[in-house]
């Protein structure tokens, strides 16, 4: 009976468990960039939408240019699915000097792969949620 000697079995075992390794570490990196992402265009689009929503002259038009800001802050982190944006008034009535506005911006990034196999419900995304408040400036005129 003849022995076997172990010639080119560990480059197979060395390729089974790279990919092993690899492909779930890739998998992982990938969504912490992704939330990440997320993370950073969430809140700069609230500080964005703060900003906005506090510079104009009235609440309906505040509104408005406070969702835009937001809209093109996430877009240039490469986020186009919608996001829940929300304004509240602190601290006295809208836009009147001195007065606070917070801003709130909730998305839900959608994990890679594993969001397209749980489908379209909240299963397999991440909420990721920024506030900032701005302030109205004092010698703003009412």
């Amino acid at each position: 009976m003849r022995r076997r000697d172990d010639a080119g079995n560990a480059l197979v075992e060395f390729t089974y468990l790279s990919v092993l390794l690899m492909v779930p570490l890739v998998y992982v990196l990938l969504a912490v960039f992704t939330v990440q992402r997320a993370a950073f265009g969430t809140t700069e689009a609230a500080r964005q939408a703060g900003r906005a929503y506090t510079r104009a002259l009235d609440v309906d038009q505040a509104e408005a240019r406070g969702k835009a800001a937001a809209v093109l802050a996430l877009g240039d982190q490469g986020i186009h699915d919608p996001a829940s944006v929300t304004f509240a008034c602190l601290g006295g009535p809208c836009l009147t000097p001195g007065s606070r506005v917070r801003v709130s911006i909730t998305y839900r990034v959608r994990l890679p792969i594993l969001g397209a196999v749980f489908g379209k419900g909240s299963g397999g995304t991440i909420p990721v949620v920024a506030s900032h408040t701005e302030y109205v400036d004092v010698f703003k005129a009412p």
